[in-house]
């Protein structure tokens, strides 16, 4: 029987099928794989072999063709358009996803790339379920024009329809520029993978040829460069299967929707534990720096502490915990950087995350030792202002569970801005080492008694003994607690227990939203 009445008898059609779609997953073929993989990455194929449960991916539109009869294109095929999309298992749970290849044609993205995305986007969105980006792109298919940028168009209005509603994950795996950049930027989580992976709005070429500046593609764009500067890379990894394993924990903290229940997990931790440590934690002198981080996995289950956006604004520190197997977001302010205050770049942090944790209905435990705003010309005219008031808006209007622990410092605007009483928190517990105050004693005397001080015979006893008066009445968390602007003084090593307390109290909290479209957050 020859091959063409081959193909029409119906083993033949199955037999054609078969190894129509055996050459689309070889993609760009043997030579791009060789070179994917000398450039230590995997295949767009390798990844989702790797990210999803064994034998549960679902590919969606594999046999979709570019239609583009420009500059040559009409005689180049694309396998799959260059990206890959579907849905499969991560851990159990459904999860949609679009791979771009680099193998096939640079991943480059044109138009029906674009709608294959949308596609599997807009069931993402239908079935209010995650959905991960792998990126690894050169961009917008410049053979094909306008279409590519309206490719880009749907994806980012896909974004934003999706925002809140379902995660939405980007992880950047290989060059990601131009327009491209936006669809991470608006995700909710941004990975990248260090040495291997890029991001930004314009290249290296075309800065040195428009203002005469030399950088490098890793200075300019790289994972360390938007994890320490851009505070766009949310998370750093080391390498594909890295990335990979790491977007799967933190799939572990997320439900599958905003009106999805939160993920729960085996806990083998006991409500009743005592934190001993935390009781000696706090130095003796004000100014001394502790180990934040110690406290959040104390009040963890088993330690459990899983970072969120660790090289940049160090000053404070956003992660998920478990307790009692349940997700916690946490906000704490870190001591060990800049004494713990805040600046443009913590609010942004904080706030971004407080919003995050609030639309996806996941509890918030702030813990406080914040001694103020950062002062200067630079941090003025960078909009303190502005962006600090982005934290004030992001507590004040979340309405799930909300308890502080103030384990040191709270003073002035900051102290407000840290999830005070008055922006809403459920619950407001104190360390005895707690000062809540205006201002520190040293300054508050310098206005207070500003004529005794100058007046007296030795002005600098003078201010200390002032000063000394001053914190032995307002330097601690009783006057505070005298006025019920906290709602208890504990001990630290009770402040699991306290937590765990509250947060079983507090589970079915409901909050009378006013009707509106939305709020105005000042970004």
């Amino acid at each position: 029987m020859s091959d063409d009445l081959q193909k029409n008898t119906t083993q033949g059609k199955i037999e054609d099928f078969k190894k129509r779609s055996k050459s689309l997953k070889l993609m760009g073929g043997e030579k791009q794989i060789k070179k994917q993989h000398d450039s230590k990455k995997l295949t767009a194929r390798e990844r989702l072999d790797l990210f999803f449960d064994k034998g549960t991916f679902q590919e969606v539109q594999l046999f979709v063709e570019h239609r583009s009869t420009l500059f040559g294109l009409d005689k180049k095929e694309i396998p799959a358009d260059g990206v890959i999309t579907g849905f499969g298992n991560v851990n159990g749970r459904v999860v949609f996803v679009a791979a771009q290849d680099f193998t096939s044609s640079g991943g480059s993205l044109g138009e029906m790339h674009a709608k294959k995305i949308w596609k599997v986007m807009d069931m993402a969105i239908t079935a209010q379920k995650p959905f991960i980006a792998l990126n690894d792109s050169g961009g917008a298919r410049i053979q094909e024009g306008v279409p590519s940028l309206e490719g880009y168009g749907g994806i980012f209005y896909r974004n934003t329809i999706g925002s809140g509603y379902i995660p939405q994950i980007t992880a950047i795996m290989g060059p990601t520029a131009g327009g491209a950049v936006y669809s991470p930027a608006l995700a909710d989580w941004v990975f990248m993978v260090k040495g291997s992976s890029f991001m930004y709005i314009t290249g290296p070429d075309v800065i040195k040829v428009v203002i005469g500046e030399e950088v490098t593609h890793d200075e300019l764009g790289g994972a360390i460069a938007h994890a320490t500067k851009s505070g766009v890379c949310h998370f750093v990894t080391e390498s594909d299967a890295d990335c990979l394993e790491k977007i799967k924990q933190l799939l572990s903290y997320l439900p599958d929707s905003c009106h999805s229940p939160l993920p729960l997990s085996d806990c083998t931790d006991s409500t009743e534990r005592i934190c001993k440590e935390l009781d000696s934690i706090i130095p003796d002198k004000g100014n001394r720096a502790y180990d934040m981080k110690k406290i959040i996995k104390s009040i963890a289950d088993n330690s459990g502490m899983f970072e969120l956006s660790e090289l940049w604004a160090q000053n404070i520190i956003i992660a998920f915990i478990r307790i009692m197997g349940k997700p916690v977001g946490v906000i704490a302010n870190n001591p060990r950087f800049a004494a713990g205050v805040l600046d443009v770049n913590a609010s942004d942090k904080a706030s971004r995350f407080i919003r995050f944790c609030d639309a996806f209905n996941i509890p918030l435990l702030t813990i406080m030792d914040v001694p103020g705003y950062m002062p200067g010309t630079n941090q003025e005219w960078a909009g303190i202002i502005r962006h600090g008031a982005k934290l004030l808006h992001a507590y004040s209007e979340a309405t799930v569970p909300k308890i502080t622990v103030i384990t040191r410092k709270a003073y002035g605007g900051a102290y407000i801005g840290m999830c005070s009483k008055q922006l809403g928190a459920d619950y407001v517990m104190a360390w005895p080492t707690a000062e809540i105050a205006v201002m520190g004693a040293e300054g508050a005397c310098n206005i207070i008694y500003r004529g005794d001080i100058s007046s007296a015979k030795n002005p600098a006893a003078k201010r200390d003994e002032l000063a000394a008066a001053y914190e032995e009445k307002f330097n601690n968390p009783y006057f505070a607690a005298s006025l019920g602007i906290i709602e208890e003084i504990i001990s630290p090593h009770d402040t699991r227990k306290k937590v765990i307390a509250l947060l079983e109290a507090l589970k079915d909290k409901k909050e009378i939203i006013l009707s509106k479209k939305h709020n105005n957050i000042p970004l």
